[in-house]
């Protein structure tokens, strides 16, 4: 077990979470096909300042698999976290949420008040949902599923989803592998994919035009699992939210860009979540460029960040 986990029980069965750090908590929601594991680089950097929460998904990692694919879907998710998070007593949060976990973000983000700060990183927004390869894959009848096809579809997602592939060692595959291999594994993989229909967002365009608390929206300019639109329709749909493009990047920037993301996130979720400065005498040095709301007139032009942009001199 690359962490310690705890299992915590919940109305949809029980959930596996790591629990780590005192402060503020921020809760880690991972993406499709993966689990906790993805955030094994965030979650040393931020146990220092905040109480870090990295709960499995249900039918993910560690945690119970349903046999349904409808307790799966986003809105199940969502109350499942919440259910999680009243049992760790938590009272306030900000979420970080990928990929699938985005969905879940977004739903927290609408349906619970203890929500003060959000960061979402490629993921599905109202009707933008998975391509259309992965439904015809959720389309096959159960006699086709196998754990051969599982691990292949899964294998090859890193291959497809990566722009820098070499970067994900052959152990940290074999650890997203894991919960997917043998019989149920493959089973729950399939499972996961058939839930992926579109269910649980559908409101948002009326939902997250509400949102007040500060948001973070980061999107690889080279993932293709969702349309190109997205993060756009997201930045306009949320007033609160800065919007950062990360070049060379593909849908799993938490692979691809591991290194720059971590210590982007700890600032903005200090600065717009704590309400900290981040003073000239940090023992770092490091002064980060504030990303901040694009206006309105600028058409063409968008916020690309990479390791210099992000974590260079002060800037005006």
């Amino acid at each position: 077990m690359w962490a310690e986990k705890r299992r915590v029980a919940t109305s949809g069965g029980e959930v596996a979470v790591v629990d780590i750090g005192q402060g503020p908590a921020v809760v880690l929601l991972h993406g499709f096909p993966l689990s906790s594991f993805q955030w094994r680089s965030f979650i040393p950097q931020l146990a220092p300042k905040f109480r870090v929460i990295a709960p499995d998904l249900l039918g993910a990692g560690d945690s119970d698999k349903p046999q349904d694919p409808a307790e799966l879907r986003i809105r199940p998710q969502s109350t499942v976290m919440r259910e999680l998070l009243d049992a760790l007593d938590i009272d306030r949060y900000a979420v970080v949420g990928a990929g699938a976990g985005g969905g879940v973000a977004q739903r927290l983000t609408v349906d619970d008040p203890r929500v003060e700060a959000l960061v979402l990183m490629n993921c599905p927004a109202f009707d933008g949902w998975l391509s259309g390869d992965a439904r015809r894959v959720a389309a096959r009848p159960r006699s086709l599923w196998s754990e051969t096809l599982s691990i292949a579809m899964l294998s090859t997602t890193f291959d497809i989803g990566m722009r820098h592939r070499e970067r994900l060692n052959a152990d940290a595959l074999a650890e997203y592998l894991r919960p997917y291999s043998g019989p149920e594994g493959s089973d729950a993989f399939f499972r996961w994919i058939t839930s992926n229909d579109g269910t649980g967002l559908e409101d948002m365009h009326q939902a997250l035009p509400a949102v007040e608390c500060p948001t973070l929206i980061l999107w690889g300019e080279e993932q293709d699992f969702y349309p190109s639109d997205t993060p756009d329709l997201l930045n306009e749909a949320i007033m609160s939210s800065t919007l950062g493009l990360l070049p060379g990047c593909g849908h799993f920037v938490t692979e691809d860009a591991a290194d720059t993301l971590v210590p982007m996130i700890f600032e903005y979720l200090r600065a717009k979540y704590l309400g900290q400065t981040h003073g000239h005498s940090d023992p770092s040095g490091a002064v980060l460029v504030q990303l901040e709301r694009r206006p309105e007139w600028v058409d063409t032009a968008e916020f690309d960040l990479d390791e210099e942009d992000t974590l260079g001199e002060e800037s005006e």
